[in-house]
């Protein structure tokens, strides 16, 4: 397959990706399982599907390989409470301030320096996410916006650690994370309802919102800039909310909107200003 028709191809597995990805609100608000335990049960399926796709497990384990570990499994539970505690709409945007902390840890890190573009969409980005705490919360909605926030931190973290590792296996990370949380979090399923319903929902997350899902987004990134990636990847936040609006009822605040907006906003003009800085390649 020649060059332009594997990056046509990985483009498509970017949409697919973000679209499977998108489903996780509609489907976690669905469940009636803690977040924990929808962790672990949707892990178990995930897992297994990585593995048949390896054929193996990650013997070799570096440190990025652990930081990126560490960091996706924090993402997925901070994403999975806050889903639980304040809307999908406003779970999904503030997770999506990533790109914002993928500026500066790049620079730090993997020394890529930031460009005008991203230091134009930095204040865009936080003047729509404080646009969240705006609206009139609970106490959970208010830890929910809280966590949903410290996910966009993780998700740019892990972001950061499977780029290090653009010239091994990245998806390796996502499988000790994944086999780890199962290891010592399965006791916390049998306090669950165990109906079939729940069971139902939980092999959904697992087999296609994770594990298809991350096997098209990382086969993708060996033909697809990353920052292009991104502004693919922006199809989750902007579908996400639509299918919990559509099938749960739920639809954010007005405060909450006009945030999503402006960080998306944010994140566009990050990913389109880049994606014109780059070289153009031979």
């Amino acid at each position: 397959m020649d060059s332009l028709a594997a990056r046509r191809r990985s483009v498509g597995f970017l949409v697919l990706a973000a679209i499977l990805w998108s489903t996780g609100g509609v489907m976690i608000k669905s469940t009636t399982w803690q977040p924990l335990a929808i962790l672990v049960g949707r892990n178990i399926f995930s897992s297994v599907v990585l593995l048949l796709y390896l054929r193996r497990f990650p013997t070799h384990w570096t440190r990025w390989k652990l930081i990126a570990a560490v960091s996706h499994l924090l993402t997925a539970f901070l994403f999975i409470t806050s889903t639980k505690l304040t809307t999908a709409a406003n779970a999904i945007f503030l997770q999506y301030t990533a790109p914002l902390y993928i500026v500066l840890l790049g620079f730090w890190f993997l020394h890529e320096k930031p460009t005008s573009t991203d230091w134009l969409s930095m204040p865009v980005i936080f003047s729509g996410m404080f646009l969240f705490f705006g609206d009139k919360l609970s106490t959970a909605g208010l830890q929910g916006n809280v966590l949903a926030a410290l996910s966009g931190v993780t998700m740019a973290m892990m972001t950061v650690a499977l780029r290090a590792q653009k010239d091994g296996t990245p998806i390796e990370s996502i499988l000790i994370a994944q086999v780890f949380t199962v290891i010592f979090g399965f006791p916390l399923l049998f306090r669950e309802s165990w109906t079939t319903t729940n069971w139902l929902i939980v092999a959904y997350l697992g087999i296609f919102q994770i594990g298809f899902a991350f096997l098209l987004f990382t086969n993708a990134l060996k033909h697809v800039p990353a920052i292009e990636a991104t502004l693919i990847g922006t199809l989750e936040p902007v579908l996400n909310p639509l299918w919990v609006a559509l099938f749960i009822g739920e639809r954010p605040g007005s405060f909450a909107l006009i945030g999503a907006l402006i960080v998306l906003s944010g994140v566009v003009i990050n990913a389109v200003g880049s994606a014109r800085a780059a070289p153009t390649p031979a």
